[in-house]
This record gives structure tokens, sequence and C-alpha cells, in this order.
């Protein structure tokens, strides 16, 4: 995972894939990935609730807010919240990027013509066979051939 230094700088990823790699972790990232989209809605959801709720306390001014249902909601809210980092913290944790978490985008940084890009891969697809450049995001997409013009080598060895 590429992490930023003190002053918000991208720097160096952690690790470099070769589509060999990245495809193993693909099962691992595809359970954490659903996991976290189903977590990220029910929070959305008990967020609606739980807005709605307030809403209608400052409508209705003196009335009695439903502090059980409310107070469940909000211990519903952090759970799933939990939930939600947990799973995407397992991704993070592989050294691959989520891009787009409602889409189910991942990258994989690696090595393409002595230049870092990204593998891209989407929920949903069974290999990885798609490459961009760091800038060009999902819609730069382009088809990974079978003999790219370099790979980095197995073992996720990091270029110093």
């Amino acid at each position: 995972m590429a992490r930023g230094d003190s002053e918000g700088f991208p720097t160096m990823p952690e690790r470099y894939f070769n589509r060999e790699e990245a495809e193993e972790l693909l099962p691992l990232i595809e359970h954490s990935l659903i996991e976290a989209r189903e977590s990220k809605e029910k929070v959305e959801v008990l967020d609606g609730e739980l807005s709605r709720a307030t809403t209608e306390i400052m409508v209705l001014g003196g009335s009695l807010p439903p502090y059980g249902r409310l107070a469940a909601n909000r211990s519903e809210r952090e759970k799933m919240a939990e939930q939600l980092r947990e799973a995407l913290n397992r991704i993070l944790e592989t050294g691959c990027l989520v891009k787009d978490l409602d889409e189910g985008l991942v990258d994989f940084p690696t090595l393409r013509g002595g230049e870092e890009v990204y593998l891209c891969w989407k929920l949903g697809e069974e290999h990885i066979g798609y490459w961009h450049g760091i800038e060009e995001g999902f819609s730069g997409r382009k088809p990974l051939d079978e003999s790219a013009p370099e790979e980095p080598p197995s073992g996720g060895g990091r270029v110093q």
C-alpha cells in the first residue's frame, strides 16, 4: 500500500505484485470487499434512520424521543462501521489499494516497462486482465498482454 510521507506526498508502495501474486489474493479480497460493501450499506441505512429521528425530534419540539430505538441504532451503526474498517484493513494489509468500494475496484502496484503502474481488478472479474498508469485510473485501463515488458520478481520485493 502506498503511504504518504509526513507532508502528504505519496511514497513508494510497500511491495510490487506480479499478476500471479495478485490473483492469489483475489479470494480474500473478494470476500472482504463484499463484507465491506454490505457493512457500508447498513451504516448508510442506519445513518439515514438516525438523521430522520434527529429531524423528527427537532420538528416535534418537546416530544420524548424513542431513546431505546436510537441507542440500539447507534450501537448497531458502530458495530457495522467497525466491520467495515476491519474488512478494508484486511485488504489494505495485503499491499493493494481499494480505489472505489461501491464499484469494487482494487489496484495492485506493479512495474511495467520500468514504470510504476497498477494492475487493475474489479469485483466480479475472474482474473486480473488490465493495468493502468498511476494517474489514469479505471477509465485508462488497458488489457494486459501475456508478455508484459517487465514484472517484479516473485516475493513482493520493493524496488529501492
